[in-house]
């Protein structure tokens, strides 16, 4: 069981149909910058210049393109400015002074992954702060891609706090120059001055219950976390650039070869994570994974752990063999549960995320979000490499996939998904304009197809479990 009900009835109610109700003001779409905006030393310029950079649309997804991730950099001696704790303006690709740096100051650069969940609130009310999670995932990969040296999901969100300058809620880090990651706790022996709260007035009562549940995740992490080393040459500057969530409408089923290598992609980015299928249409429609069946525990969709799965997760280069989980159209199942976003059941294929129990500790909590933004991100990337148009989609409602396969209920719930298809043209998709180039942009429109109507064989995903309402949470920006 959980140990905080706090955050197992914050999930059941993101997860459930309950519409988030109205709209609130969100804020400013930065954290206040102090002082004189500095140009990004040359040694960070490209990683966060393809990974972060933009107004509202940026090469990392976000949820409805509202953007909740704000970057702390911590510079060390030899980075070209002096050292310190510099708040990252994405809009204008600057840096801002925010406090000093240890003395003697570390060498290398981190970046502290802080977030202003205000912003996401206030379109997705009680549905927001997953999807902020989410958005933090996507903007660690997006530094990863972009040539980041190492990623931590699980460090205790209070030191992360301490050495981003007493920001409410930080969630992840990232190792931008090789160094020890250790030098991280140094720069919490001499906090700076404490950055402003992201409001002026007592939040509202969604926001408040929000930033109660991110607290307590972000208290469920150990000191220094896992450090993840990121192996491999990263996409080239193209593919960051053009990495952007594809309007709604795009069909056709890619090539196995091309689906078990976006498959991998997000296996080998985040094996540690929550597990991975493959749902597809087509003339021979089903789910699709890389476990060889005889791997699947009790014949359910779940094999296990997450440890066992991780045993099962092909290595960085090694080609990914594609099994039938279930046969029969799953799609329009999950269209049902995406909010009733009829587009998805017409898609050619949906890669999902799913684990994450009812009940489960909110460290697990946090890390199966987290490491699902990471995850999509880098299948983004390899969709993109591949010309293939592609989709976040953030938003699940009474999405249990185990339960589905004729699981248990309640054991492995869909976290996150990107919707593929095939480019019109065969070449790369481009980014769509404005906010919609986000993900989600509003409430869906129209009926969704709703649950697959045809007798399928094998394990099916069966029906969905009830009416999903409200906010849509598609594109680019997670989700």
């Amino acid at each position: 069981m959980s140990d905080s009900p706090l955050v197992t009835e914050a999930l059941a109610l993101a997860r459930s149909t309950a519409d988030p109700g109205p709209d609130l003001p969100a804020g400013s779409a930065t954290v206040p910058l102090r002082g004189e905006a500095l140009p990004v030393p040359a040694c960070l310029d490209r990683t966060l210049r393809l990974s972060l950079a933009g107004d509202r649309l940026r090469p990392a997804p976000s949820a409805g393109a509202l953007h909740p991730v704000d970057t702390y950099v911590l510079l060390g001696t030899g980075c070209g400015l002096p050292p310190g704790l510099y708040a990252y303006d994405p809009a204008r690709h600057r840096l801002h002074r925010h406090g000093p740096a240890p003395d003697p100051a570390p060498a290398g650069a981190f970046a502290v992954l802080g977030v202003t969940a205000r912003r996401t609130v206030s379109h997705y009310g009680h549905r927001a702060w997953p999807l902020v999670l989410l958005d933090a995932g996507h903007a660690a990969a997006a530094l990863a891609l972009a040539g980041a040296h190492a990623v931590c999901l699980d460090a205790d969100g209070g030191l992360l706090s301490e050495v981003a300058g007493g920001v409410p809620v930080a969630l992840a880090a990232v190792q931008l120059l090789p160094g020890d990651p250790v030098a991280l706790a140094r720069w919490a022996e001499d906090p700076s001055s404490a950055v402003s709260p992201p409001w002026a007035q007592e939040p509202p009562g969604c926001l408040r219950t929000a930033l109660r549940v991110l607290g307590e995740l972000t208290d469920s992490g150990e000191r220094l976390g896992t450090w993840r080393t990121v192996a491999g040459q990263g996409p080239d500057d193209f593919v960051l650039l053009t990495r952007r969530s594809a309007s709604p409408g795009f069909h056709g089923v890619p090539s196995n070869a091309v689906l078990a290598r976006i498959l991998a992609a997000a296996e080998t980015a985040s094996p540690a994570g929550p597990r991975w299928c493959l749902a597809v249409g087509g003339p021979r429609p089903g789910l699709l994974t890389s476990r060889p069946p005889a791997a699947s525990a009790g014949g359910g969709a779940a094999p296990g752990g997450p440890a066992a799965y991780e045993d099962l997760v092909p290595r960085r280069g090694r080609a990914v063999t594609l099994h039938r989980l279930a046969s029969g159209d799953v799609l329009p199942t999950l269209a049902h549960w995406a909010a009733r976003q009829g587009w998805i059941a017409r898609a050619g294929a949906v890669l999902l995320a799913y684990g994450c129990p009812a009940g489960a500790p909110g460290a697990r909590v946090r890390h199966d979000h987290l490491a699902a933004g990471y995850g999509i991100g880098h299948a983004q990337a390899a969709a993109t490499a591949a010309g293939v148009p592609s989709r976040p989609v953030g938003s699940w409602q009474g999405a249990d996939l185990g339960a589905a396969l004729g699981g248990p209920a309640g054991q492995d719930w869909v976290v996150h998904g990107l919707a593929l298809g095939r480019s019109p043209g065969g070449g790369t998709p481009q980014p769509t304009a404005g906010r919609s180039a986000g993900p989600a942009t509003g409430r869906t429109t129209g009926r969704s197809a709703g649950p697959a109507t045809g007798r399928t064989t094998g394990r099916s995903a069966g029906p969905p479990t009830g009416r999903a309402t409200g906010r849509t949470n598609q594109g680019d920006e997670p989700s």
